[in-house]
């Protein structure tokens, strides 16, 4: 089967290597060509547009920025006229958007499965993300060899829309740990301790978390190069919210994060770092989190 990947930032840029390096035949496209070098170096093909990939290829992978662009690739692989085509779609999109983007891929001939993924882009390098998938099942085998290649946990979670719903969980969780592990290392800055030595005390400790171990070091290095900007979290904060809104749950912890979050882009901007929400502590109270031995950014 031939594979087409559109959107080829952070994420979807190392998603798309792991495909090219597991052998599968690949045509890219971004709209930032110069993203694509790497790929075409590995053996991948390119177009010049999303229709002409279409064209090219019997499935079409996604992985974009908001469901805004989502539902605009969407258009440009409908006019490539291919029926049968399959979409799979690996953006963070509310559960209503999946839904009423795949039924209008549907009426095009076109089938379509959610795949969102959690890990972060360190794991998306290593092929070791996590795939969670939406849709029928007997697509999601068809195409399995294909998140294999690119994750080391994959997960079928049902009808899509599912997926969105558990991913926009993960994110929720993932921010509101971030928020907390900040609080957390400035109580032992504050009090005293080696920053070091306390991030491996939680690290060993029923406090411990994903997040604890990966954006802490990135904290206490100074650099916050997660890869994932302020906007992006503000995005996701919303979907759950809307859940919580939607299924009559209260999201106490998740709505003072989101005001966090307002409070980090109006300081440093939709762009940062997200990671850089820990920031905000730090310049209030004039101190800053650093430790040596720390890396930069995630291998």
């Amino acid at each position: 089967m031939k594979y087409g990947y559109i959107g080829l930032g952070n994420l979807g840029g190392r998603l798309a290597a792991s495909l090219v390096q597991a052998g599968f035949d690949l045509t890219v496209y971004d709209k930032n060509a110069a993203l694509a070098e790497r790929h075409l170096a590995l053996g991948a093909k390119w177009a010049d547009s999303p229709t002409q990939l279409a064209q090219q290829v019997d499935a079409v992978l996604t992985c974009l920025p908001s469901p805004v662009v989502s539902a605009n690739v969407l258009q440009e692989l409908i006019a490539a006229k291919k029926r049968d085509l399959h979409w799979l779609e690996m953006s963070t999109l509310g559960r209503d958007d999946i839904q009423v983007l795949a039924q209008q891929a549907q009426a095009a001939g076109m089938q379509v499965l959610e795949s969102p993924v959690t890990g972060g882009v360190h794991l998306a390098a290593q092929g070791k993300i996590t795939v969670i998938v939406g849709g029928e099942q007997s697509l999601f085998e068809q195409h399995r060899p294909a998140f294999e290649a690119m994750g080391s946990k994959i997960f079928y979670m049902g009808a899509l829309g599912s997926a969105a719903i558990i991913k926009v969980i993960t994110n929720m969780l993932a921010f509101i740990h971030l928020v907390a592990d900040g609080e957390a290392l400035m109580l032992a800055k504050r009090g005293g301790l080696d920053l070091a030595q306390a991030w491996a005390v939680i690290q060993a400790s029923s406090g411990n978390s994903f997040v604890h171990e990966t954006e802490g070091q990135l904290i206490l290095n100074g650099s916050y190069d997660i890869a994932f900007t302020m906007d992006l979290a503000l995005k996701d904060l919303g979907f759950a919210l809307n859940f919580g809104r939607e299924f009559g749950v209260p999201l106490d912890l998740a709505g003072l994060t989101q005001q966090t979050f307002v409070k980090g882009k109006a300081a440093y901007g939709g762009q940062a770092q997200s990671t850089q929400i820990v920031k905000l502590l730090e310049d209030v109270l004039q101190t800053n989190l650093r430790a040596e031995g720390f890396p930069s950014r995630l291998e």
